[in-house]
């Protein structure tokens, strides 16, 4: 099975790491822009070999692992490529924008629009890790669009990979995540720069930062390159999430200047059952 990725960067590179490990026949390709990146994937050993674009016309499978600005417009670079027969699934965290230029493309049948909901805030081919997606959900969009044996092949490539499959329509796909993934990022850079702003004064104040403001910071550390087009490629729902975000945010900075105790504490309360939706989703 002749695996082509293009961009061997945390997605890109974890999931043809897991590939390699599960499918014996499997010989990985990289493609990228960046050649050091492709040096580094071939130490790391995750990737065969080197590949031009004009390769891919001898792919089983494609996997697009680069940002959703550039992902929305070399799919169709890609189908014209590849064979009749090949898949092409792309992982990005935006599915509407990609999913409505395929959509009159004579190989749509070949596209499998995917969105595994793993990482971590590092890049690059050294942030690939092996096992990333060991029970983590992928959304599969516009399934039904998708030629049988193409997704076949993409669901089994999943499952081996330990990924637990969902199926959504684009649309609410990206609604949904701007709110459980989206605005986490934003907040995270904000709190980071509100922060970095105030050490210009304090310089002690790193010092005092706990395991609380690391985790949720934690994201603040994410490529600028890969978030950038996912929020502008997702702006009407990230600025819905922020509008409601914002006044929460409003609303609980008035409680503590009222000094209304009791509704700052049912406030906190009330948000705790997080913990039991968080404990549901985590079975």
């Amino acid at each position: 099975m002749n695996v082509f990725v293009i961009g061997v960067g945390l997605i890109g590179g974890s999931i043809v790491t897991d590939i390699k490990a599960q499918f014996e026949d499997a010989m990985i390709y990289g493609v990228d822009k960046n050649e050091a990146h492709l040096d580094k994937a071939i130490e790391l050993g995750f990737l065969d070999k080197k590949a031009h674009f004009a390769e891919l016309s001898s792919a089983d499978v494609v996997v697009l692992a680069i940002p959703v600005d550039k992902a929305k417009t070399l799919v169709l670079k890609v189908l014209e490529v590849v064979t009749d027969e090949c898949l092409v699934f792309d992982v990005g965290s935006t599915k509407e924008g990609i999913c409505t230029n395929v959509a009159n493309h004579p190989k749509r049948k070949s596209f499998l629009a995917a969105h595994p909901i793993a990482g971590t805030e590092f890049s690059g081919p050294t942030a690939a890790l092996k096992g990333l997606f060991e029970g983590k959900s992928n959304i599969i969009c516009e399934a039904e669009k998708t030629g049988d044996a193409q997704l076949k092949l993409g669901q089994e490539i999943f499952e081996r990979l330990g990924m637990k499959l969902s199926y959504m329509d684009a649309a609410s796909h990206d609604k949904h995540i701007a709110y459980v993934s989206h605005l986490s990022h934003v907040s995270s850079f904000m709190l980071g720069k509100t922060v970095i702003e105030k050490e210009k004064d304090e310089k002690a104040i790193f010092d005092m930062a706990g395991s609380g403001f690391a985790s949720t910071v934690r994201l603040a550390k994410s490529s600028p390159a890969m978030w950038t087009p996912i929020f502008k490629q997702n702006k009407k729902h990230v600025l819905e999430a922020l509008d409601e975000y914002i006044e929460n945010l409003s609303g609980f900075k008035k409680l503590i200047e009222e000094g209304n105790d009791t509704s700052i504490f049912q406030e906190m309360e009330d948000t705790n059952r997080i913990k039991e939706i968080l404990k549901g989703i985590e079975k």
